[in-house]
């Protein structure tokens, strides 16, 4: 039998979760947003994301709203990284503020 080309271990012993190098920015910003109002945005400055691009922390964020099965919008402007729960956007155009608008299809 050949020799292995590399070391094994069980898997049980294998971390089964993405830890990329945001996770730390990406978890305080997730526990800031559970703290707060539903109604406010966490304001991240831009300049403590000590030289990562906000690109990549929007991206990591992303994966990890998915990953919880959370909605969240972002903005930005020249000092901050804003970040916000959003409404899940109603896939058959009803809207419970206006009755009377709900579209049916029939088939």
């Amino acid at each position: 039998m050949a020799r292995p080309n590399f070391a094994s271990s069980p898997v049980s012993r294998i971390p089964h979760g993405r830890k990329g190098k945001h996770s730390l920015i990406v978890s305080m910003i997730l526990d800031d947003l559970a703290r707060l109002d539903p109604e406010k945005a966490v304001l991240v400055p831009l300049d403590s994301l000590d030289g990562e691009k906000m690109e990549n922390v929007r991206s990591a964020l992303n994966r990890a709203t998915r990953q919880r099965k959370m909605l969240v919008a972002t903005a930005t402007d020249e000092k901050y990284f804003y970040v916000w729960r959003a409404e899940p956007k109603n896939p058959q155009g009803i809207t419970p503020d206006r009755p009377g608008s709900q579209t049916s299809h029939q088939r």
